[in-house]
């Protein structure tokens, strides 16, 4: 066989031209090496042809073969077949609204409202308001006030102890150097703690609200809503009960969403002038014209009778109005016993908004456990965490808040841009049991898209966060085009085998995923 020649054929791949085959041919010599290599030229003839058929079968069925997810690790979820009529940029666990706009009239009304008032350096007040509010913190609790005295008088203690003895010879008592230790413990206290006030909403601070804040309320509000609708479409509440209603966003957000399903709109604000202020919104900026929409009622404190129940309660943004831990558990367990169907919270996309959330999301827990044994209608978390352990982002030495964003045009002021950003935290409710809910892991993060790889940043059902980077040699095709089609905020349609953990970036790193998101995705400069 010396000297004979032989053939082999490599592989067949896809190029611009179409189907292009690959031939060596080798010349065996006496020393078994190859003297030279002939490569047949690429295919022109029929390229039209094969740039056809390339387009068709990638479209096929057979084409998902190429990437086809490996069958121990994370795979897209299709047990509703979703995939074989819908593109992967529908795919269910999209949840994106577009910018929300307010409606004319909403906008006609503010404008009135505000000319009427007649406030002085308004565009700088609004701002002013805007960051006290975004910047605003939890009251300090007692224990935790105790906690910080005790710690700081020791640190002090140790620091006095060397001049103590010098002081005593100078006869200088021991109940003087108490009374001074007390005094600078104090002192170091007052400038070092958190000085939380509440806040007194008059008139011209209502309409200050209304001006610096009615369109991001809102925005975070019609996002909420909107994935309720988006996941249940069955379910179409008749009657509201908003908690801390202002000026009246939850009510406006919530007619935009189920329209005349609702039949009762219940706005409790303790601010008589608030829901003032939101009646004559209602009216187009006078009480001599018909409300905009029928069945909205104002009262300044809860109904008292605990039969009395809503199909969606709502609290945006009023949490950080009650003065102790306390007494926002005790708001919150309330308000969970007075709901019927879906609970919204809503707060600032801060530390301080997610740790809210997540004391009262461990209230509610910690109520349906208490309550197991009796009459209990039971409940579930709807979003945005898929699963009920311990949130993953607290337990971190960096703490790093659970928030979304949401596109909003604001009310049509000079200094105002055409479009702004909401940043927020939220938490839905729902009663009844969840074993029906698809466990979908949240994208936390911006998605990163990479040539041929995805970076998603996600919660799972186990309570753990993952640094998924998705790849369709990897995951498959399917789940690889449904990352790259999502965005923050947004549900992947993937299964996660337990054991399966992937590489998770420490938050504290330097170059790590997190600060690439934070970097890129700065708090909305409506916030600063």
């Amino acid at each position: 066989m010396r000297g004979a020649s032989y053939t082999i054929i490599f592989a067949c791949v896809y190029t611009a031209l179409g189907l292009v085959t690959l031939t060596y041919t080798g010349f065996r010599q006496k020393n078994g090496q190859i003297a030279g290599v002939a490569v047949m030229p690429p295919l022109s003839t029929g390229g039209a042809l094969f740039r056809a058929l390339k387009l068709s079968f990638r479209n096929s069925f057979l084409y998902r073969g190429f990437g086809v997810a490996l069958p121990d690790g994370p795979q897209v979820d299709n047990t509703s077949q979703f995939l074989q009529g819908v593109p992967h940029r529908q795919h269910p666990g999209i949840l994106k609204l577009k910018k929300v706009t307010l409606p004319p009239n909403v906008i006609d009304g503010a404008q009135v409202l505000v000319q009427k008032c007649s406030i002085t350096r308004l565009e700088e007040r609004c701002h002013a308001l805007t960051h006290y509010l975004w910047s605003r913190k939890r009251p300090v609790e007692d224990r935790e006030l105790q906690s910080r005295a005790i710690e700081l008088e020791k640190r002090l203690r140790v620091k006095m102890a060397p001049h103590s003895s010098q002081d005593l010879q100078a006869d200088k008592s021991e109940e003087a150097l108490k009374e001074a230790l007390k005094q600078s413990v104090m002192a170091t206290l007052r400038k070092n703690i958190y000085h939380w006030q509440q806040l007194r909403y008059d008139k011209e601070l209502g309409v200050l609200y209304l001006a610096a804040r009615f369109a991001g309320v809102h925005a975070a509000v019609s996002r909420a809503f909107h994935e309720i609708r988006k996941r249940v479409p069955e379910f179409s509440p008749q009657t509201l009960l908003d908690f801390g209603s202002g000026t009246g966003s939850v009510t406006w957000a919530a007619h935009a969403a189920w329209g005349r399903s609702i039949r009762e709109y219940m706005c409790v604000d303790s601010s008589a002038e608030m829901n003032e202020l939101s009646e004559l919104l209602l009216r187009g900026g006078s009480l001599s014209h018909d409300a905009r929409m029928p069945g909205v009622y104002f009262r300044q404190f809860l109904p008292v009778s605990p039969k009395v129940g809503y199909d969606l309660v709502v609290s945006a943004y009023s949490l950080n109005e009650l003065p102790s831990q306390q007494d926002r558990t005790q708001m919150i367990q309330t308000l969970w016993r007075k709901t019927d169907g879906f609970l919204v919270l809503i707060e600032n996309g801060t530390k301080e908004g997610h740790q809210m959330l997540m004391e009262a999301r461990d209230a509610i827990l910690k109520l349906d456990e208490e309550q197991e044994n009796k009459v209990n209608r039971g409940g579930h978390i709807f979003a945005p965490c898929p699963h009920s352990l311990p949130c993953p982002l607290l337990a971190k030495t960096h703490i790093v808040p659970c928030n979304f964003i949401q596109a909003y045009q604001p009310l049509p002021f000079s200094w105002n841009p055409n479009t702004m950003w909401e940043k927020f935290s939220f938490l839905i409710m729902r009663r009844g049991p969840g074993e029906d809910v698809e466990q979908w892991p949240r994208i936390t993060q911006p998605v990163l898209r990479r040539p041929r790889h995805v970076h998603c940043r996600i919660c799972c059902p186990d309570g753990m966060l993952q640094h998924m980077v998705v790849t369709a040699h990897r995951h498959g095709r399917d789940l690889y085009r449904c990352a790259r089609n999502s965005e923050w905020g947004d549900r992947l349609p993937m299964i996660i085998p337990s054991g399966d953990a992937e590489s998770v970036v420490d938050d504290t790193t330097p170059g790590s995923l997190q600060n690439v998101c934070l970097h890129e995705n700065q708090p909305p400069s409506s916030l600063t």
